[in-house]
């Protein structure tokens, strides 16, 4: 019988890898979009990197994100292959997490979007603090924390959906027949 903690394990590495593809295509986008329309990519994408230019950080996200995304697809279809679910309840607690993931995921990725279009239209403001109010953070020291809520964010929701259901009772039985064909082997 497949071991719980090796299933887990499995969509804790599925649920990572779409997290981190899916802020990789954000950085990649926000890259494509200071190519495309200013001459400000040679500009290191984040200041705090200062060798890092842009348009080497869209590349390298492009790569990231094309790997990254086709892993997490590969082990959600074979993960969604084994058969029917049958969903799981939750507690309150669960799900205030999952409502604030799902949340945390589509306020970061705006906040991103609006952060890598200031890129385009007025990039010297990313050297800039965010507001008059604190000495710190700068807009783009920002953009890249919200990059990260956006990775964690999307992982977490991602975990949490697909661990909300388990296999059937159709699915676990030929689970073990697999199992058990596989050790008399």
């Amino acid at each position: 019988m497949r071991n719980t903690s090796q299933n887990n394990r499995k969509l804790v590495i599925e649920s990572a890898a779409f997290g981190l593809g899916y802020s990789a295509v954000l950085i990649w986008v926000g890259s494509a979009l200071v190519a495309s329309f200013t001459d400000y990519e040679a500009f290191p994408y984040w200041p705090a990197i200062p060798h890092l230019r842009t348009d080497t950080s869209g590349v390298i996200a492009f790569g990231i994100s094309l790997i990254s995304l086709a892993v997490s697809r590969y082990l959600q279809l074979r993960r969604r292959n084994s058969g029917p679910v049958v969903p799981v309840a939750r507690s309150a607690g669960v799900l205030a997490v999952q409502a604030a993931a799902e949340t945390a995921a589509v306020l970061a990725t705006g906040m991103v979007i609006y952060l890598s279009m200031n890129a385009v239209t007025h990039p010297f403001t990313l050297r800039l603090q965010l507001t008059h109010l604190w000495p710190w953070p700068s807009e783009g020291t920002v953009r890249v924390i919200g990059l990260g809520v956006c990775l964690i964010a999307v992982a977490v929701s991602r975990y949490l959906r697909a661990s909300a259901s388990r296999p059937g009772q159709a699915a676990a039985a030929a689970e073990n027949a697999d199992v058990k064909a596989n050790v008399a082997a």
